[in-house]
């Protein structure tokens, strides 16, 4: 049975942008993403051979995690300039080659993510999720691995598999931790704030002495080291509240798509239009 990947639209995207810099059409509109995007998902073609493929991106915020927290996000400024020029582009490349697109106002990718999971386990597919976000190590059981990106800092590390096994050497906790284990200690790329001066490894630490979240809480007279003790009682209800905002929805009502054979003349219009004469040309040959 083939995989089904699932993928995270507006983290590759930004992998692809920054992976290829100075790329441009001959009157200077930016191409650099474009060129990144495609050449992931001919290599994710390549390695994997899905059975289907399917995108995710965010559109018009999160409005249950901004509800809870207001400043959810609000740390994340505008993107480079050239991404949202080429965001459009990429989602028409995506159809083209015959993949599913996929984006819902007030939800979030890795919402969507999380529902197409809860779908497909249904099947018994094998899934890979295909992002670098933290979130989605929830999401992992023995069905379900995430692939990691090349991390744009070290990309020799090359791209990376993320089973059960693999989230407890990373984090210290299994998946079904990962909820607790980030209301624990926060995620900065959310604007979600942990308990001050709590780190992986106190937080992993509590979670594999008191089971889960709710359990630290009861405990937190006899947590370890003591000077959290009142910490941990005191913002019991930021560490509920942080709970709710990692917490996936898995229940949003989504119809997948058949995966299309890639339509060759879709193809040859974008790569006309963008200048992109090589990647016709492999096209090509490929298709």
């Amino acid at each position: 049975m083939g995989k089904i990947l699932l993928c995270d639209g507006h983290n590759l995207a930004f992998r692809a942008f920054y992976g290829i810099r100075e790329l441009n059409r001959s009157d200077g509109f930016p191409t650099n993403m474009v060129h990144g995007w495609l050449r992931t998902f001919w290599k994710l073609e390549d390695d994997f051979k899905p059975e289907e493929t399917h995108v995710f991106f965010d559109v018009g915020g999160a409005k249950r995690r901004e509800e809870l927290l207001p400043s959810y996000k609000e740390n994340r400024g505008l993107p480079p300039e050239g991404f949202s020029e080429q965001l459009e582009w990429i989602k028409k490349l995506t159809l083209a080659l015959g993949f599913g697109v996929y984006q819902k106002p007030g939800l979030e990718a890795d919402d969507l993510i999380a529902s197409a999971v809860e779908m497909n386990k249904i099947n018994d597919q094998q899934i890979l999720i295909v992002s670098a976000d933290k979130d989605l190590a929830q999401l992992i059981d023995s069905n379900v691995e995430q692939l990691l990106p090349p991390p744009t800092a070290n990309p020799r590390l090359g791209w990376r598999i993320l089973n059960e096994k693999g989230v407890f050497e990373k984090f210290g906790v299994d998946p079904r931790g990962i909820l607790d284990y980030l209301a624990i200690i926060g995620d900065q790329s959310d604007n979600i704030p942990g308990l001050t001066g709590v780190g992986p490894k106190t937080a992993s630490k509590w979670l594999g002495e008191f089971g889960n979240l709710e359990n630290v809480i009861l405990n937190a007279g006899r947590l370890k080291p003591k000077r959290f003790c009142s910490l941990v009682y005191e913002k019991r209800e930021d560490l509920r509240r942080n709970q709710e905002l990692v917490r996936l929805d898995s229940d949003v009502n989504l119809t997948l798509s058949k995966m299309d054979r890639p339509n060759l003349m879709g193809l040859k219009e974008i790569f006309d239009e963008l200048e992109m004469k090589q990647s016709w040309i492999e096209a090509q040959k490929r298709y």
